[in-house]
């Protein structure tokens, strides 16, 4: 039988594009209010990895020790009854290079582990998965969850168009707006085609969005009804909106195709502050003071560049 913890703890690696440095370390510190240069992290905060385009596994901790011994003594607790398991040993971790653990005796590991665990392996095709991981001078031991990558699949929008978010930006993004969806209500007031919106409804997020443009209004719809989504998109200004949301965001339009004053971004900035108590914006300029005066605080950010020279980037504000 699996060890229950009053206080579960979560181990979490990461991996990122040279790219994505700052906008995976953003979503990270809104999930879990920290971030680490080892790509490995431990929370009592439960995030399943596939709501990230960055976290590539988690495990939920069942058994603890300073040695591996005391790891495999207490995988003999663990009665699968009748189903399947695997263990894997997670590679990313924060072993220096001198006492680094190479693939066979990786391997060598997850045997004696598996030996210890009543019930049939299976290496292909499991029911369940174990992780063992070395972290912090620790071993630990627990429920594997590997990220099944949902963004990738999302990338495939029946509408889209050149200066739309990335799926992977996008989803960050949501994630940076509501880090925990449970009670929280938001919108996107000027959502396009919809990109962040289905990033956000993917992941259960109570999300609706609006676009002034009745065809760009359209293609959201298109998109959402595409991946099996159900989210509301209404047409009009974020001026008419009368509702109060818990978080909103805002990417503000942007290149020769938008006619968009600086006074006019200003009024969006100002509309948001009124109907959102947190509004995360994503802009190419600088408009720290336009925030200011929009009455906002801004109270974490990180950028988004594209390509690996970063050419064009992307700011995202985290405001208050």
């Amino acid at each position: 039988m699996d060890q229950q913890y009053a206080n579960p703890q979560y181990i979490y690696t990461y991996s990122h594009r040279q790219d994505e440095h700052s906008l995976c370390y953003l979503e990270m510190r809104a999930f879990f209010g920290q971030e680490t240069d080892q790509f490995i992290l431990k929370s009592n905060i439960a995030v399943m990895p596939s709501r990230s385009p960055f976290i590539k596994e988690r495990i939920e901790v069942l058994y603890e020790g300073d040695t591996l011994e005391e790891i495999y003594a207490q995988a003999e607790q663990i009665d699968m009854l009748d189903q399947t398991f695997k263990v894997v040993f997670v590679k990313i971790n924060d072993l220096d290079q001198e006492h680094k653990i190479e693939y066979q005796e990786r391997l060598g590991i997850e045997r004696e582990i598996g030996m210890r665990i009543h019930g049939e392996a299976d290496v292909k095709h499991p029911q369940h998965t174990y992780g063992i991981v070395p972290f912090g001078g620790r071993w630990y031991l627990g429920h594997y969850f590997k990220n099944e990558a949902v963004w990738f699949h999302n990338m495939r929008k029946p509408q889209n168009y050149s200066i739309a978010l990335n799926t992977r930006l996008a989803r960050a993004a949501a994630n940076i707006l509501v880090p925990n969806p449970v009670g929280i209500k938001a919108i996107d007031p000027c959502c396009g085609i919809g990109t962040v919106l289905v990033e956000a409804l993917s992941m259960d997020i109570d999300i609706v969005g609006r676009d002034i443009n009745p065809h760009i209004a359209q293609g959201a719809r298109a998109n959402i009804k595409h991946f099996g989504l159900k989210g509301e998109v209404t047409l009009g200004d974020i001026a008419d909106i009368t509702e109060h949301y818990d978080a909103a965001i805002i990417d503000m339009p942007y290149n020769l195709f938008s006619t968009t004053t600086p006074e006019e971004q200003l009024s969006i900035l100002q509309h948001a502050r009124r109907i959102a108590d947190k509004v995360v914006v994503i802009t190419i300029e600088n408009i720290d003071d336009m925030v200011a005066t929009a009455g906002f605080s801004i109270t974490d950010r990180g950028e988004a560049k594209k390509g690996a020279k970063g050419v064009f980037s992307r700011q995202i504000l985290v405001c208050h």
